[in-house]
């Protein structure tokens, strides 16, 4: 059997004092072909389930939408920019560039909507997530740390502060959202106050190593949590991926998915992508991106291509006209 590069990665780097960590390749081998769920509408696995964030951030939006109406203050459409026949607007995020902080702010916003808009009757709070048992920091915990749901600009920082040390991209954050949400369906428990910074802390540690091409090592995290230790972090990533049983597999239709559905709730909340005038040097630049696109997959679309018949081989009925008599 041939050996994984990141296991290779794993056991260079073992004498360097860097703590291997899980082989994803390996453990894949390991698992049973019938052992994953079976979940057509699982959003994170299927493209055309929609994505659990977006369903609960509809009923805030729509109160927002009628206290808006009531009080009679339009939802900020005044400072909305709109192209003319002279100047087109234009956002610098697309689906393979998403702009990184706009995109941390709506995966912050997506999960402060699962942790405020949980299932009221509580499910179950597994310990390898409850930051009471297993604390990020060594201040102490508050009593009613599992009590008060945090503010969407309190997730903001924290996501921010892991992005910004580990220099992650912002394909990572929709990946983390992905496994967040994933983890929520399989394991069958909520978001809440006691657990989240953990959760996500796990998605995060699992995307990077998944998506990115230097991926952070668990070590790297304990010096950006000061008081965290490695094998704190090695038993989160090992629980995590079993609670996903192994799957961390993340079709490019179900990532465009939670791109365009992290947008729709971006503009539900007001919380645009910053619009500017298309430059012309911007516009040289989608132009070249769009003509690298064509010529990737002109080969692929060439043998699918239907030919359309000529006239001139057409043959129709002729009718001769009938003469009565």
């Amino acid at each position: 059997m041939k050996q994984c590069t990141m296991e290779k990665m794993c056991k260079s780097r073992v004498g360097k004092g860097h703590t291997p960590c899980i082989c994803l390749c390996a453990s894949l081998e390991k698992t049973p072909p019938g052992h994953y769920l079976n979940m057509e509408f699982n959003p994170s696995d299927h493209p055309r389930a929609s994505t659990i964030f977006l369903s609960k951030s509809q009923t805030d939006v729509r109160e927002k939408r009628k206290s808006l109406f009531i009080n009679h203050h339009p939802p900020g459409q005044i400072a909305r920019k709109y192209s003319s026949c002279s100047t087109i607007f234009l956002d610098d995020s697309t689906v393979s560039q998403p702009n990184l902080k706009y995109t941390i702010k709506c995966v912050a916003l997506a999960i402060y909507y699962h942790i405020k808009n949980r299932d009221p009757d509580g499910r179950m709070l597994l310990d390898i997530f409850d930051e009471n048992l297993h604390p990020l920091s060594k201040s102490e915990v508050p009593p009613d740390y599992d009590k008060h749901n945090p503010e969407q600009k309190q997730i903001y920082r924290f996501v921010r502060t892991l992005f910004s040390a580990a220099q992650l991209t912002a394909e990572c954050a929709i990946v983390t959202l992905v496994y967040l949400e994933r983890l929520l369906t399989y394991a069958e428990i909520d978001i809440c106050p006691a657990n989240w910074k953990r959760i996500v802390l796990g998605a995060i540690l699992l995307a990077s190593k998944v998506w990115d091409d230097q991926a952070v090592w668990n070590v790297d995290y304990c010096q950006i949590l000061k008081d965290i230790t490695v094998e704190d972090m090695n038993e989160l990533e090992r629980q995590f991926l079993e609670l996903l049983q192994f799957n961390i597999n993340v079709p490019s239709s179900v990532y465009a998915k939670y791109y365009f559905d992290l947008r729709s709730l971006a503009e539900a909340n007001n919380l645009s992508f910053p619009l500017e005038p298309l430059s012309r040097e911007r516009a040289h630049k989608l132009e070249a991106i769009s003509r690298l696109c064509e010529d990737k997959y002109k080969d692929l679309r060439r043998p699918t291509r239907k030919r359309s018949a000529s006239a001139d081989n057409l043959t129709l009925p002729r009718w001769s006209p009938a003469i009565i008599s």
